[in-house]
C-alpha cells in the first residue's frame, strides 16, 4: 500500500483510491494516524461487493492485512476512532463490526470515552445540533404513527418539536421479515444509527434493519 489519503481513504501502489466500507470516523485526526500506523508499506487484500468506484473515483471495500480475519474497519472500531456505518448490507460483516464497536463502547475506548457519543433521544436540540451528520441516539419509542406512505416512531409527545425516525411504505417489509415491524418497536428502548435531518423536529430515516439495535424489553 503507498498512502494514507485521509481518516478512511488510501492509494494502492497502482494508483487506485480505496475507501474503507462500513465505518464513518468518529475521529479524523487519530483515526488517520491509526491507519497509516496499520497499513503503509503492508499488503493489504480487498473485499467487496463490487469494484466499481464512487463519483469521487474511490472504490469501496474491506480492507484485510495477511492473517487477519478482521477488516482493517474492525480495529478502528476496537480503538473507539469510528462508528459502524447504517449502510452494510452484508449481515454476518454488521455483526462482527458491531461486536468491534460494542468492545470499545464497553472499555470506553476513544470516541466512547465521551458521554455525550450517544445522544439522548428526549433531548432533540441536542440532537438537532448534528444536523447532517452521523449520529447514534438511544431512546424509548412512544409511539408509532402512520401518515400517508410514512410511518413515524416518535420518541417525544410534540411531533413538531421531539425526535422521531421514519420509515417508508416500501422499505417496511423487510424490517417485518426481520422480526422488526415498526408497531412492535412501540414502548420498546432502541440504539438507532443515521444522518440527522431537521423535518420540524429532528429525524432520521430508516432504511437498513441494521440501523436498530432493540436494547430491552417493554
Amino acid at each position: 500500500m503507498a498512502a494514507v489519503v485521509d481518516a478512511r481513504s488510501f492509494r494502492l501502489d497502482d494508483g487506485r483510491e480505496v475507501k474503507l466500507a462500513g465505518i464513518e470516523v468518529a475521529d479524523r485526526t487519530k483515526a488517520t494516524a491509526a491507519l497509516t500506523a496499520l497499513l503503509v508499506g503492508r499488503d493489504v487484500t480487498l473485499r467487496g461487493q463490487d469494484d466499481t468506484p464512487d463519483r469521487y473515483g474511490r472504490q469501496q471495500a474491506y480492507a484485510f492485512l495477511e492473517g487477519q480475519e478482521l477488516p482493517v474497519q474492525g480495529e478502528l472500531l476496537r480503538q473507539g476512532l469510528a462508528l459502524v456505518s447504517s449502510e452494510i448490507a452484508d449481515k454476518d460483516c454488521a455483526t462482527a463490526l458491531m461486536t468491534a464497536e460494542g468492545a470499545a463502547r464497553t472499555a470506553r475506548s476513544g470516541t466512547w470515552a465521551e458521554a455525550t457519543v450517544i445522544k439522548n433521544a428526549e433531548s432533540p436540540d441536542d440532537i438537532l445540533a448534528g444536523i447532517g451528520r452521523f449520529t447514534v441516539v438511544e431512546g424509548r419509542v412512544l409511539t408509532v404513527r402512520q401518515a400517508g406512505a410514512t410511518t413515524y416512531l416518535n420518541f417525544g409527545r410534540n411531533w413538531t418539536r421531539d425526535f422521531a425516525l421514519t420509515i417508508s411504505r416500501r422499505i417496511v417489509p423487510a424490517f417485518e421479515a426481520a422480526g422488526l415491524s415498526p408497531k412492535s418497536l412501540e414502548n420498546r428502548r432502541i440504539r438507532v444509527r443515521g444522518w440527522v435531518e431537521a423535518r420540524r423536529g429532528p429525524r432520521i430515516e430508516l432504511l437498513r434493519v441494521g440501523q436498530i439495535e432493540v436494547l430491552g424489553g417493554n
